[in-house]
């Protein structure tokens, strides 16, 4: 394996961020509001609920019947689930349906990717975000952000004893300090020991252009595949980027300095930003969706050119399903699955309100929106035969 962490990769990144405009004292746009009635079961973290806290969803279109499509998430420290396009379980460990298996395919005695071993991994700085690139057919790699700072690797997924494992890592230092037009340096809050985390990530399969959310401070867009000259662009920023915050160890909390600095921040993302992925449409167009977990709203950029933002929208819960709050991951696919014959964004949901939900426990689901009344509320494209799947290539 190869392993590479390029300084001058780092100061790069520093001087994009640095060169970036500002937005200072930016107002907050109005919302579009879209409605859902689907959504999944509600999982519980805690020992009854089999530790599961759901948090990132990814959907796998049926290359032949696509109402036979399913979504699968992470329920953390409760493993996957699966559910297909009524929201309903195919995979539960708990024990409501398994009608189709799932198998472990990962290669043993692989390295660790971030830490040089498991007393190490044990601390938590471990991989966090991941998303998948294939830039051309039979090569495929892995992107991923590590917690608690702000590394982004990439890797080459290889065959290992009939198993996947993975070789030539290369790692790029994203910025976690950044100068502000008034001359002062701005660091992200945090608790000790901790940098500002990357978490979400998407390729664009045509173009090989990544994605990635900082936490607290914005959207990244970064060429692949990682080198010397990678220059990271940041394309928006956190509402409150460039406002200076103290931690409180008492609260775990960051309070401001003073509670009325304006900051540096743009108007469609609130700190934190999470989950991050592409809406494909024909040539170079299509749309780029990001969580603003902060303000329960999904922000959307144009997929071309310099990813002009066209807005934001909430998610409305109709017909017994509720409103989507504090959303930690997403999925979007333009690919027509089940009765959405216009696209399907798949979202969390923290946390999962309504009458037949235990409050008192950590609650959380998923929740089902057609891309079509997207695309209404905010007057975007809606194209189904454009696409990222190989097989369609």
């Amino acid at each position: 394996m190869t392993y590479t962490l390029n300084a001058a990769m780092t100061v790069g990144a520093v001087v994009a961020a640095l060169l970036a405009p500002p937005h200072a004292g930016a107002a907050p746009t109005p919302h579009a509001v879209v409605t859902t009635d689907n959504e999944t079961p509600v999982l519980y973290d805690d020992e009854a609920g089999g530790n599961a806290s759901g948090d990132d969803p990814a959907i796998w279109v049926h290359p032949a019947d696509s109402r036979q499509s399913i979504v699968i998430v992470t329920a953390k420290e409760g493993g996957l689930r699966v559910y297909d396009m009524g929201s309903r379980f195919v995979i539960d460990p708990a024990g409501a349906a398994a009608r189709i298996p799932l198998t472990e395919v990962t290669a043993a005695d692989q390295r660790f990717l971030f830490n040089p071993d498991r007393p190490a991994v044990d601390e938590e700085h471990t991989a966090y975000g991941l998303a998948v690139w294939q830039p051309r057919p039979g090569e495929t790699y892995a992107v991923v952000t590590q917690e608690g700072a702000t590394t982004i690797a990439t890797v080459r997924i290889v065959e290992v004893g009939g198993k996947l494992g993975y070789t030539n890592v290369q790692q790029l230092a994203m910025p976690s300090s950044f100068r502000l037009p008034d001359g002062t340096t701005w660091v992200p809050c945090a608790e000790p020991g901790v940098l500002p985390q990357l978490e979400g990530v998407a390729v664009d399969q045509a173009s090989g252009v990544l994605y990635a959310a900082q936490e607290d401070v914005g959207l990244w867009r970064l060429p692949l595949p990682l080198g010397p000259r990678s220059r990271p662009t940041l394309i928006d920023r956190v509402t409150d980027f460039g406002v200076h915050d103290v931690y409180d160890s008492e609260t775990e909390e960051c309070q401001p300095v003073d509670p009325n600095a304006k900051g540096y921040g743009g108007n469609l993302l609130t700190a934190d930003v999470e989950g991050v992925d592409i809406y494909y449409g024909r040539g170079a167009t299509g749309y780029v969706l990001v969580s603003s977990q902060g303000d329960d709203s999904f922000a959307v950029y144009e997929r071309q050119g310099a990813n002009r933002a066209r807005g934001s929208f909430r998610i409305k819960g109709v017909g017994g399903a509720d409103d989507i709050n504090g959303s930690d991951g997403l999925a979007v696919t333009n690919r027509p699955v089940g009765d959405y014959r216009q696209g399907l964004l798949v979202t969390h949901d923290e946390p999962e309100t309504g009458p037949d939900v235990d409050d008192e426990r950590d609650a959380t689901n998923f929740s089902y929106v057609s891309w079509g009344d997207i695309a209404d509320a905010m007057s975007l494209t809606v194209d189904t035969r454009a696409g990222n799947d190989p097989r369609l290539r």
